[in-house]
C-alpha cells in the first residue's frame, strides 16, 4: 500500500481520505473519499450537484491528464426565453455580488461522473467503500464549518430561504443560521444509492430522472435528458516547465488553468527567494496583464479553446501581454509517484433542494461573472466557463505535488502565488501562509489591487500535498479556511 499525503477542506473530509489510505487506497482513492464528504458537509460551498475538474499525475513518466466534469448548459428540447425560472439577488459577500438564482439557474452537473472516471482510471478501492464516509457524515449530522457559516450569514434568507426544505435545514426556530447538527431529509438515501449504483446515479439513474423532473416542474431548464446525456471529457493537462518542476493544470474550458499557466510563464521563475517588494510589484503586473486579457478576450470568446491556445502560444514564443462563487478543493499525493488535485463547485447555489433527494442544486447558470455572454445564451450541451485550476506537478527527482484552491476569480492568483513561492525557495507552509495580492476586475475602470493585510478566506484556501521518492510526505492546508491535513505512512496516520 502506498503512503499518502492529504490536504482537505475540513477534518471530516481529511478523515475520509485517511480512511481510504489506511485501507490500502492510493492518492486518487483518498481524494475521491475526501471530496465526497465535502459535498455533504460544506453547505453553501459545494454539494452533490456540482461541477468540477480532476487533474491526475499518474506514476512513472506518463503525462498528467484532467477529467472535465464541469457544468453543461441545459434545455434540450425546450424553447424558452432567457431568464425563465430565475430572479436576481444581491449580497455583500465577496465584496458585493449580483447572483441569479432559482430553478432556471441550475446547470447540468458532472463532478460525480468526473470522480468516477478518475477512480476507474487510477483508483484501487471499491467505489462503495469511498462513498461510505460521506454516508456516515450525513446520517450522523454535521455542524456548519466556518466557511459555510460565513457565506450563509449573508445569504441564508435570500438564497437558502425560498425553498421550504432548504430553509428548514439551515435555520433554527428563530430564523437564524442553525448551530445544531444538520441532518438533511433524503440525503442518506441518495448517498446509499450513489454507493450502490455508482457515480452515474445523479445523472442517468432514477435520482437523475427525479432531479430533472423536479427542476422542470418548477420552471427550470434542466431536464432528465440533459442529465442522462452528460459526458465527461478527459484531456491532456496544460504543461508548464519551471525550474526542475513540470506543472500540469486544467485546460480550457477552465479559464482558471489557462490563467495559471500564463501567469507562471510571465513570472519566469520568480520570485527568487521570497516575495519582496519588487517581486510583488512584478506579480501585480503579471496579474494585471493576464486577468485583463481574460476580461477582454477569453470571457467573451466565441471559441474559448482557440482563444486559450492563442494566448499560451503567444507566451511560449516569448511574447508579453498588454497591460464562484463558492468552491472546495482536495489535494493528495502518494509514494508511488501519483498526485491528484480535485476542485468542485456548485456556484452560489440556486436555493433549491431537489424533491426527496436532500441535494441542494447548483446555480452555475447564474454566476454572472462566468457567463459574460448572458444568461441562457449558450446552446444546450455547451460546457460553461470555470475559474478552477487543480494542478499537479512532477519534479525531476520523482517527487510529485498536487495543489489547488477555492476562491472564484482569486483561484488562479492564489495557486500561482503558492506555486511560485514554493518553487522559488519557500517551504510549503511559508508559501501557503504568505499574504496574497489580487488584481480585482483587471482591465476595467473598476480595477483594484487588493492586498491582504490580515489572512482572509476571500483570498482562497489553498491545499497542497507533496510526496518525495524517498517516502517523505508533506501536506499544507490554508489557515484562511478550516483546512486539515493527514499523512499515512506504513499503515499509520498522522495529523499535520
Amino acid at each position: 500500500m502506498p503512503d499518502v499525503a492529504i490536504a482537505a477542506p475540513n477534518e471530516a473530509a481529511a478523515d475520509a481520505g485517511e480512511r481510504a489510505a489506511l485501507a490500502g487506497g492510493n492518492a486518487v482513492d483518498a481524494a475521491v473519499a475526501a471530496v465526497l464528504v465535502t459535498m455533504v458537509n460544506e453547505v453553501g460551498l459545494v454539494s452533490l450537484s456540482s461541477g468540477g475538474f480532476v487533474t491526475v499525475q499518474p506514476p512513472g513518466s506518463g503525462p498528467a491528464w484532467t477529467v472535465d466534469g464541469w457544468m453543461d448548459m441545459p434545455g434540450r428540447g425546450l424553447d424558452v426565453p432567457p431568464g425563465t425560472g430565475t430572479w436576481d439577488v444581491h449580497t455583500s459577500y465577496g465584496g458585493g455580488v449580483d447572483i441569479t438564482i432559482g430553478p432556471g439557474s441550475v446547470a447540468v452537473h458532472g463532478a460525480l461522473l468526473a470522480l468516477g472516471e478518475a477512480h476507474a482510471r487510477e483508483g484501487s478501492l471499491p467505489w462503495a467503500e469511498l462513498v461510505a464516509p460521506a454516508v456516515e457524515v450525513a446520517r450522523g449530522g454535521f455542524r456548519l464549518g466556518a466557511a459555510s457559516r460565513y457565506y450563509l450569514e449573508h445569504v441564508h434568507d435570500s438564497i437558502f430561504g425560498w425553498d421550504p426544505v432548504s430553509s428548514a435545514a439551515v435555520h433554527d426556530p428563530t430564523g437564524a443560521v442553525t448551530t445544531e447538527p444538520l441532518v438533511v431529509p433524503g440525503l442518506v438515501d441518495t448517498l446509499e444509492a450513489l454507493a450502490r449504483t455508482g457515480p452515474h446515479a445523479l445523472n442517468s439513474g432514477e435520482l437523475g430522472r427525479a432531479i430533472g423532473a423536479d427542476v422542470r416542474a418548477r420552471g427550470g431548464l434542466l431536464g432528465p435528458e440533459d442529465l442522462a446525456g452528460y459526458r465527461t471529457v478527459t484531456r491532456p493537462s496544460i504543461l508548464h516547465r519551471t525550474g526542475p518542476w513540470s506543472l500540469s493544470t486544467t485546460p480550457s474550458p477552465s479559464v482558471g488553468g489557462v490563467c495559471v499557466a500564463a501567469m507562471l510563464r510571465l513570472l519566469d521563475g520568480r520570485p527568487r527567494g521570497g516575495w519582496d517588494e519588487a517581486e510583488v510589484a512584478r506579480l501585480v503586473e503579471v496579474q494585471r496583464a493576464v486577468l485583463g486579457h481574460r476580461h477582454a478576450h477569453l470571457d467573451r470568446a466565441e471559441d474559448p479553446e482557440g482563444a486559450a491556445r492563442d494566448l499560451l502560444a503567444l507566451l511560449a514564443d516569448g511574447g508579453e501581454l498588454p497591460g464562484s462563487g463558492s468552491t472546495a478543493h482536495v489535494s493528495t499525493a502518494d509514494s508511488d509517484g501519483r498526485a491528484c488535485a480535485v476542485t468542485v463547485s456548485s456556484g452560489y447555489f440556486s436555493g433549491m433542494v431537489a424533491a426527496g433527494t436532500g441535494v441542494w442544486l447548483n446555480n452555475s447558470l447564474g454566476e454572472q461573472e462566468l457567463n459574460a455572454r448572458g444568461l441562457h445564451a449558450a446552446p444546450p450541451g455547451t460546457r460553461l466557463q470555470s475559474n478552477m485550476a487543480p494542478t499537479v506537478a512532477r519534479h525531476d527527482d520523482g517527487s510529485v505535488l498536487a495543489v489547488g484552491s477555492p476562491g472564484a476569480s482569486r483561484i488562479s492568483t492564489a495557486v500561482v502565488q503558492v506555486l511560485a513561492g514554493y518553487v522559488g525557495g519557500m517551504s510549503l507552509e511559508e508559501a501557503v501562509r504568505h499574504p496574497r495580492v489580487h488584481v480585482h476586475r483587471a482591465g476595467t475602470p473598476e480595477e483594484e489591487v487588493q492586498v491582504e493585510t490580515v489572512l482572509s478566506m476571500y483570498f482562497g484556501g489553498v491545499g497542497v500535498a507533496l510526496a518525495h521518492p524517498d517516502g517523505r510526505l508533506l501536506a499544507a492546508a490554508d489557515p484562511r479556511r478550516e483546512g486539515a491535513v493527514r499523512t499515512v505512512t506504513g499503515g499509520a496516520a498522522a495529523r499535520g
